[in-house]
């Protein structure tokens, strides 16, 4: 791929929507700012903070992966809010494409671990903008409130460096490691990550058993207890 923006970067998928008009409502609402760069971390901080990360309730059909469904919720996990900073800078005329990396969370619930056997999450979603003549990475998954609430450092995007995990949380504990870059895509790569998730995390595919007891979950109050922020 040419390290270049192309006219794919601007244009909408069936996944990366830029065209559903909720997401080009959302995009003129928050583009803020005098150049793209303004604009660019504007967005990134709108995704972050006004959808709740819940890994929780995952769908894995196009439907679900949508970016105006991350809208219609009100709630996303790594990949469909990382599919939504993209659509939404492209509906704003910032050319974006997806990027992805395995990491090692060490910030996990005992639900989450029952039902993934790992703290290795593959396909870890993050977005690309082209920001002054370079490709910049943005991470919108975890929202300023949560991470306030747990102790973990929020991720800013200032448009000029690339804004990924930090490998600590506030008390200095381990929180997030990169162990594989799978990099680059104009579009979500829906069939890869559904095929590798069935293979990897069996429990956590939609209809299964383990899957419809995280459902029944509550991510924050499990975080809670993990951290001890309740009895």
């Amino acid at each position: 791929m040419s390290d270049a923006p192309t006219p794919a970067h601007l244009r909408a998928t069936p996944a990366i929507d830029a065209d559903h008009a909720d997401v080009r409502r959302f995009a003129h609402d928050h583009a803020t700012g005098a150049n793209d760069r303004e604009r660019a971390v504007a967005l990134a901080h709108a995704v972050r903070d006004a959808f709740r990360y819940d890994p929780y309730r995952i769908d894995l059909s196009l439907p679900g992966m949508r970016a105006s469904t991350v809208i219609a919720n009100g709630y996303g996990w790594c990949v469909p809010k990382a599919t939504l900073l993209t659509a939404a800078a492209r509906a704003a005329g910032i050319p974006a494409r997806l990027g992805f990396a395995d990491v090692r969370n060490h910030l996990s619930t005992e639900r989450m671990r029952e039902t993934m056997k790992t703290d290795l999450f593959i396909w870890h979603g993050y977005t690309e903008l082209w920001v002054d003549g370079a490709w910049r990475k943005a991470t919108p998954a975890f929202n300023l409130s949560l991470c306030e609430k747990f102790g973990l450092l929020p991720l800013d995007f200032d448009g000029v460096h690339d804004s990924i995990y930090h490998p600590f949380d506030q008390a200095g504990n381990r929180h997030m490691e990169y162990v594989n870059e799978r990099g680059s895509f104009d579009d979500l790569p829906l069939d890869r990550l559904v095929a590798d998730f069935h293979a990897t995390y069996p429990g956590w595919v939609p209809g299964h058993e383990l899957h419809s007891r995280l459902e029944q979950g509550d991510f924050l109050a499990d975080v809670a207890r993990e951290v001890g922020n309740t009895p």
